[in-house]
């Protein structure tokens, strides 16, 4: 681009009068000028408007904890139908070509040939040429086969029991980062409400002072208020800039993304406690995660026990082997044709009885950890218990306080405009018009972290109950 200015600056003072016609081409090409803007080019910068459930949307695509989570228990399926595949007989076809290099002897067979020479290597056929093509159906039976694909299933319901969890623990945290980010664009705006006033206040106490109505003292003091004012704007906006960035990571590939946050300004409905009771007692995934522990240890000692039995392995064979590549084999001296084509049959059966007593040890392994997940399923519904106790009462006190908020910051700006108002007649002083000031300002804010703290403890008590 820099080069296309500098051929442009040097056309227009005369320099290269005959450039070719290519280069002349190129530089009309390259020119902003020449590229028409499209219609959807200035609709493209417009920022995105978020909202929770959109952000939320957006999180789980991006999240590296609950994407790994995901993972698990996609993985964690898959395994179960692999247990489950190990229950079912195996089939195969076996394919084989056998040429084993005559020792020179010769012996009469009983297919029908007159002679045929002896292979050297005694591990083989009779003849030198063998040919195998079967199909094999290979099935073993036992307890520790069953246990298998009952531990795979408990793992398989606690991996999504791990997944809701890591689901519901993104909702709260991006739940708490969405309104905690739109509090501090509030804040903002209302840092800029509170220097816009300490500025005209500034104006007022310097024009009563001119009017000989107020002191000099009046001045300084409103001035070092104005200034404070605008260290605050600052500040909000540096934390504003932040809690934007901090979300965006998860909303975007850039999280310098422009984005605008879009919320209700009504205040959602906290349940009742009979409601959240009932359904934390059917939805809450870290109790199934515990109850899914317990069934995996009781799988483990399952499979433990199934060492003490035997196991019992069936082969079926059916194809040829035979010295000819054909069903049927030759015509014997008395008329009878061989047949090369059958099948075969076994069946094993594998008794344990002695191991050195390393079965009853894993035994005993696995009822230490059944017992271990027995204790921490009892934790877990204890725990529930008192979590479930304890964020229902900070979201009720959250929701309460919040209404008194809303009337502390109504009665705060009135209080704002009556002082100003007496200060303007002579009524008040200087301080208590800055303490007012003060006072709106802490209102203000404080109605925001409010408007926080009940959506991130609503959020959390819909962590335990699934209502989300």
């Amino acid at each position: 681009m820099i080069l296309c200015v500098t051929l442009r600056t040097h056309l227009r003072r005369g320099k290269f009068p005959r450039l070719p016609g290519a280069i002349a081409f190129l530089l009309v090409l390259a020119a902003p000028s020449a590229r028409p803007q499209a219609p959807g080019d200035a609709a493209s910068t417009k920022p995105a408007v978020i909202t929770l459930d959109e952000a939320i949307r957006r999180a789980e695509t991006n999240e590296p904890a609950y994407a790994a989570a995901a993972a698990n228990s996609k993985v964690s399926a898959l395994d179960r139908s692999i247990a489950r595949s190990g229950l079912l007989p195996n089939a195969r076809y076996y394919s084989q070509g056998i040429y084993t290099q005559p020792n020179g002897i010769t012996s009469e067979s009983g297919e029908g040939v007159p002679s045929t020479p002896n292979p050297r290597f005694v591990s083989n056929d009779t003849r030198p040429r063998e040919y195998l093509a079967q199909g094999i159906v290979d099935e073993s039976l036992s307890l520790a086969g069953a246990a298998a694909v009952r531990r795979a299933g408990a793992a398989a319901a606690m991996a999504r029991a791990q997944l809701e969890i890591a689901r519901r623990g993104l909702v709260a945290a991006v739940t708490a980062m969405f309104y905690g980010s739109l509090a501090a664009d509030h804040k903002v705006a209302i840092a800029q409400r509170g220097y816009q006033d300490a500025a005209d206040f500034t104006s007022l106490s310097s024009k009563r002072e001119q009017a000989r109505e107020a002191a000099h003292a009046d001045v300084v003091k409103a001035q070092l208020t104005e200034q404070q004012r605008q260290r605050d704007l600052e500040d909000a906006k540096v934390a504003a800039e932040k809690a934007r960035l901090e979300l965006g990571v998860l909303l975007f590939p850039d999280p310098r993304t422009e984005y605008t946050l879009q919320a209700s300004a009504n205040v959602p409905p906290l349940a009742s406690r009979e409601d959240v009771e009932q359904a934390a007692s059917k939805n809450n995934p870290e109790l199934r995660s515990a109850l899914a522990a317990l069934r995996v240890t009781n799988a483990d000692v399952q499979a433990a026990r199934a060492a003490y039995l035997p196991t019992l392995g069936l082969n079926v064979i059916y194809g040829i082997d035979a010295n000819e590549f054909a069903v049927n084999g030759p015509m014997t001296p008395s008329g009878v044709q061989a047949r090369n084509l059958g099948y075969s049959a076994s069946w094993v059966v594998n008794l344990p009885l002695w191991d050195w007593l390393s079965t009853e040890h894993k035994v005993k392994q696995s009822e230490i950890r059944r017992d271990v997940a027995k204790i921490e399923l009892s934790t877990t519904q204890r725990h529930l218990i008192a979590r479930l106790d304890e964020a229902y009462s900070e979201a009720e006190t959250a929701r309460d306080q919040l209404a008194s908020l809303d009337l502390s910051a109504t009665t705060a700006e009135e209080s704002l405009r009556l002082t100003k108002l007496r200060y303007s007649n002579g009524e008040a002083t200087v301080l208590e018009v800055v303490d007012a000031q003060n006072t709106y300002l802490i209102t203000e804010n404080a109605r925001e972290d409010g408007r926080v703290r009940y959506e991130a403890a609503r959020a959390n008590l819909q962590t335990l109950t699934g209502t989300m």
